[in-house]
């Protein structure tokens, strides 16, 4: 499999931090780097990557399987997602999974026909303090409503950055 040589690059930092009985250390962040490119966790990425880490594929389906970030099927451009744990949930987590749901006529893990928009309701972001909370891709909201939520979806649609969007509370982090 080709990665881009910028990939290549970090692969292979990343595979020099650990000793060699230990390569499989590098296996989420390659993973994830790796989705970012290819689009998805493809069975030949898995393949490439247990030769990599010195793993089998099936361990590296195993951490697929796991981990929530980790998508076997290309999400959308823009792959939103909701916490609708207890905290976001008490803070409106569940109207805010609704509104997305009903602005996007998508549902959890699918994606739209254009492959614009993907939706996903997720467990917990880390983030009770800020409820409710959302990501749009690696950019993380939190104390969002519907209406911002609405902004939000039709500003991206529209072409703009998420820097671009001040009626939403972006977190840097």
């Amino acid at each position: 499999m080709t990665f881009s040589p910028a990939l290549e690059a970090r692969f292979e930092k990343f595979l020099a931090k650990y000793p060699a009985d230990r390569k499989r250390s590098a296996l989420i962040p390659m993973l994830i780097y790796a989705q970012d490119e290819v689009g998805s966790i493809t069975d030949e990425l898995i393949q490439e990557l247990a030769r990599r880490t010195g793993t089998t594929p099936m361990q590296v389906t195993e951490v697929v399987g796991f981990y929530s970030m980790l998508q076997r099927k290309p999400m959308g451009k823009y792959h939103v997602q909701i916490c609708t744990n207890i905290s976001c949930l008490l803070r409106g987590g569940d109207e805010l999974w609704e509104q997305a749901c009903k602005k996007t006529g998508l549902g959890h893990k699918q994606v739209a026909a254009d492959g614009s928009f993907s939706l996903e309701e997720v467990e917990c972001m880390g983030a009770c303090s800020w409820a409710p909370a959302m990501q749009v891709n690696y950019d993380f909201y939190h104390g969002v409503t519907p209406k911002q939520l609405d902004v939000l979806l039709d500003s991206l649609a529209a072409g703009k950055k998420p820097e671009e969007i001040a009626e939403v509370k972006k977190v840097s982090c």
